[in-house]
């Protein structure tokens, strides 16, 4: 044991590309192998961290054109973590876009065309009704899957003009485990579909 070298949480998920806390999730659900030092400090072997790396760069040049790309529309920051760091332990690995408002969703999904979007109905400016309105009335964004999580209730949506049919609607807060059995239902059905 004296042979191996090991890396920090921090270490590890910098060379990984991805937050501290979804590192220690993985450590958590065994999917990098680590010991904790006397201090409480995990420490994480450098061949499991470079063969998790390997396995990234190996997935992501068999991968199609680009990874699955889900757009976050939500104003309140803290929920946007939330989001974030949940999706950021798939594998494989999704693309995450981040939009604050609906005027910025749209930009978004104009340039980068993301297969999900997961917004939030009441924010300030552009609301999530008027962007669901939007996208659907492009050509071009009209496959783009939309998922609202609002804190609304069918009367409430209903009252304020509705939504189409085929977006799905989820109350706040949304357990994550929904929202990851989401992404991975439509990325690994977008995966079959090419």
């Amino acid at each position: 044991m004296s042979d191996t070298r090991f890396y920090s949480t921090r270490t590890a998920a910098e060379m990984l590309g991805v937050s501290l806390r979804t590192v220690q999730l993985w450590v958590e659900n065994g999917r990098l192998p680590a010991w904790k030092t006397d201090g409480g400090h995990r420490r994480i072997p450098v061949e499991a961290v470079d063969r998790l790396v390997q396995d990234q760069r190996n997935s992501a040049s068999v991968e199609a054109a680009h990874a699955f790309r889900v757009l976050l529309v939500e104003d309140d920051e803290h929920l946007m973590q939330i989001y974030r760091m949940a999706l950021e332990t798939l594998s494989p690995p999704v693309e995450i876009l981040e939009a604050d408002d609906g005027y910025e969703g749209l930009l978004q999904i104009g340039k980068f065309r993301p297969e999900l979007v997961i917004l939030d109905l009441l924010m300030p400016g552009m609301d999530g009704f008027r962007l669901c309105r939007a996208v659907y009335a492009e050509p071009e964004s009209a496959s783009t899957e939309i998922a609202v999580v609002t804190s609304l209730d069918k009367q409430a949506i209903a009252d304020r003009g509705g939504l189409p049919d085929r977006i799905r609607v989820f109350p706040k807060p949304i357990p994550m485990s929904v929202l990851l059995s989401l992404v991975t239902t439509l990325r690994d059905a977008g995966q079959r579909a090419t």
